[in-house]
């Protein structure tokens, strides 16, 4: 059996994904360099016949991903995640080709991206921010109120421009926050949420209201209509900018800084998780990361005894 070079098999392969899958030149350009590293890689492994390649072969380019060598920095997980994609595509176009009788890389999982923690605002940051838009005029007064109930309740902006007057209990001081997958949850507000929202409801709510055809949405736009999730973002986006805060700032800002400040201030887990709308406290317990973070700095530069 004569022997199949790997590098004849990577040309076939590029080939497939140019004009059979009319894959993009850029992808295509990404997927030559990654599978050269593989190349050379097979290669000081001694594998000369790609027919012999192993499952460990695979796994062991993806640990030398990670882990660099003298004349490649180690990459991020994203990064060998995706090398990995084209080293599996390659390994399945030759075993559906008839040039492999299995596929190695078919049990090969690409590594998991590390987990980011929620970038979460101090509470000063915070306070300044909510200070942010005037306490007069129609716009000013329906960002204020955004602003405050996103705080309040930890909503999503989505779910925030989704709420309807109705959905809205000044008296009990909840609203009703419809989730991700149909899910309703009612979470509490609390009382600068509510008196924001009186003061747009009464003072500018109706003036934006004239400018539309009647609507029940909560937070209207200057046209009098409801209030989209782009615009949402751009508010939170541009008072966090007047109130100096440049970095950090996603539409999840006030989200994360509800949660990280609950949890801080001796919130149960599982209460969060109910308040946030997760499905599994997992989700919610990457909180608990950036609080044990916070503790640590704490501990290191309080105790006596941290560094000893």
């Amino acid at each position: 059996m004569h022997v199949l070079p790997a590098a004849e098999v990577v040309t076939a392969y590029l080939d497939h994904l140019a004009v059979e899958r009319g894959t993009a030149r850029n992808t295509l350009d990404s997927y030559a360099r990654d599978l050269r590293r593989y190349l050379r890689y097979l290669e000081r492994a001694g594998v000369r016949d790609f027919r012999r390649v192993t499952e460990s072969d695979v796994t062991g380019f993806g640990a030398a991903l990670r882990e660099g060598d003298e004349v490649h920095p180690p990459l991020a997980a994203s990064s060998a995640a995706r090398a990995l994609v084209a080293v599996r595509g390659l390994h399945r176009f030759a075993h559906l080709d008839g040039l492999t009788e299995d596929d190695p890389a078919r049990e090969v999982r690409p590594p998991a991206p590390a987990k980011r923690l929620p970038k979460a605002l101090p509470v000063d940051d915070v306070l300044r921010l909510l200070a942010m838009p005037p306490a007069e005029g129609e716009r000013p007064l329906r960002d204020r109120a955004l602003l405050e109930l996103l705080y309040s309740t930890g909503a999503r902006i989505s779910e925030a421009v989704g709420l309807d007057l109705d959905d809205v209990d000044r008296e009990e001081r909840t609203v009703l926050l419809d989730g991700k997958g149909g899910k309703q949850r009612l979470v509490p507000i609390g009382r600068p949420a509510v008196e924001a929202l009186e003061a747009y409801l009464v003072r500018a709510r109706p003036v934006l209201a004239l400018r539309g055809r009647g609507t029940a949405a909560l937070f209207l736009n200057a046209r009098g209509t409801r209030l989209s999730r782009q615009s949402a973002w751009q508010v939170l986006k541009t008072n966090a900018e007047r109130a100096g805060i440049s970095t950090g700032v996603s539409p999840h800002t006030l989200r994360h800084s509800f949660a990280t400040h609950l949890l801080e201030g001796g919130a149960d887990v599982r209460v969060v998780q109910e308040l946030l709308g997760h499905a599994s406290v997992t989700t919610t317990q990457v909180y608990t990361l950036v609080t044990m973070n916070t503790l640590r700095e704490v501990y290191a530069t309080a105790h006596p005894r941290a560094l000893g």
